[in-house]
This record gives C-alpha cells, sequence and structure tokens, in this order.
C-alpha cells in the first residue's frame, strides 16, 4: 500500500476538449505548463476520503465548473459542480490584465512589465483563493495545487 501521503496527489490532469477555446500561443503554453507541473507536485484528496490517487477532468457544464474525480482505475469517486458566477469578476479583470501583460513583454520597459506581472499575480493569487474556498469541504489542496487548478480553470474560458 502506498504511503499515505504520496496517495493524496493527482497523477493525471485532463481539460474537457469539447470546454476549451483555442488560445494565444502564451495561453496554450501555460496551459501546458500548469499541467505538467500539478502533476509533478502537488496536494489533492477529496475530503473525508481515504484513496487516492486521484485523476481529475476538469469541464464546463452548463455554464458551470465541473471537476471529476475518479481513482487510478477510472472510477468515478466524486462530481463537484461550481457556480462561475462568484468567479466572473476575477476572470475578465484577469484576462485584461493578461492581455495588456503579453502585450507590453513585445516592447514595454522592464518596470512597466514588472508593474503589470505583479497585477496579474495577485489576481491569480485571489482566483486561486476563491477557488480553494469554494472547493472547502469537497476537495483539500494546498495553495500551489489551487494556483495551478486556477491556470486551467482559466484556460476554459479562452474562447471568450
Amino acid at each position: 500500500m502506498p504511503h499515505r501521503a504520496a496517495r493524496k496527489r493527482l497523477i493525471a490532469v485532463h481539460l474537457d476538449e469539447a470546454s476549451i477555446g483555442r488560445g494565444t500561443a502564451d495561453q496554450e503554453h501555460e496551459r501546458n505548463i500548469a499541467i505538467y507541473d500539478l502533476i509533478e507536485e502537488n496536494s489533492f484528496s477529496l475530503h473525508g476520503h481515504d484513496g487516492g490517487p486521484y485523476a481529475l477532468s476538469i469541464a464546463l457544464h452548463e455554464a458551470k465548473l465541473m471537476f471529476d474525480v475518479r481513482d487510478e482505475d477510472g472510477k468515478t469517486l466524486a462530481t463537484h459542480i461550481l457556480s462561475l458566477t462568484p468567479f466572473r469578476r476575477i476572470l475578465k479583470d484577469y484576462f485584461m490584465v493578461c492581455e495588456n501583460y503579453y502585450r507590453a513583454i513585445r516592447t514595454a520597459a522592464p518596470a512597466h512589465i514588472e508593474a503589470i506581472d505583479m497585477g496579474r499575480r495577485g489576481l491569480h493569487n485571489d482566483g486561486a483563493n476563491l477557488l480553494a474556498e469554494r472547493l472547502k469541504g469537497k476537495i483539500e489542496c494546498d495553495t500551489n495545487t489551487a494556483r495551478r487548478l486556477f491556470t486551467l480553470v482559466t484556460a476554459l474560458h479562452w474562447k471568450g
């Protein structure tokens, strides 16, 4: 039997292809890095469940965010559906700042880029904190895992 801490983790993450719009090269790269980093290092478990490791599928379902959690054999353990309403303002602001950031890194002075990036990271942290709060009592994860999950949630909205 695997060590308990080794079980409380994600071993696979899938984004529903029907939910994902084509993003820019920067956005696609960020999404791929987030999935890779998430698999490499995460802390994730179902509240009150002593199982794991887990596979996670994230999708948009009827304008809501769906987290489908399965065991390593593919058996569904839980499906959590979250309203997107609490995320709308953060997502709107985050995308606006990201657009400015991607434009700035091509032409702006380093100090300007750094200022925009600080704002971008702050909004990203706000989104990750809100996601962790909305998952409380359902899914337990650490701050870095919540940040990477929020990056993937943003990937589902790139189609506008």
